[in-house]
């Protein structure tokens, strides 16, 4: 496979892009990352999501270590070229490192914001006591 399409993306002056996370079935977003040429060209490789970590400053592999990886059923570019969908399969049911089934769990209810999905395991057994 040429290089060339990875070209046609629009990556910030980071050389990043972002990348919504959807549960295939459901259409629901389970969460927003960041990806990066080569956490783009693993996730390609190895039918896994790799994303890249903004906080650590390196890659990935969602699921590294709670388990809960994504499968990635298709990637798409949006009209212009500057975020990517990724429609994946949540195995182990949890997106969120707060241990929910996805990132947005807060809505804006009467002026601010409001809990609404519940926590499905503990972070602490998914990652050893940090969260």
């Amino acid at each position: 496979m040429s290089p060339d399409w990875l070209d046609t993306i629009h990556w910030n002056p980071d050389g990043l892009i972002p990348a919504i996370a959807q549960e295939t079935g459901t259409g629901k977003v389970l969460m927003l990352a960041w990806m990066n040429r080569e956490s783009l060209q693993r996730t390609l490789a190895t039918g896994e999501a790799v994303y890249w970590s903004r906080s650590r400053q390196r890659l990935w592999h969602k699921g590294e270590s709670s388990g809960n990886t994504q499968r990635v059923v298709e990637i798409r570019l949006d009209c212009d070229g500057d975020t990517l969908l990724l429609e994946v399969e949540q195995r182990g049911g949890i997106a969120c490192h707060t241990g929910r089934h996805n990132c947005f769990y807060q809505r804006f209810e009467e002026g601010g914001w409001r809990v609404v999905e519940p926590v499905l395991k503990d972070p602490g057994e998914m990652y050893g006591g940090k969260s």
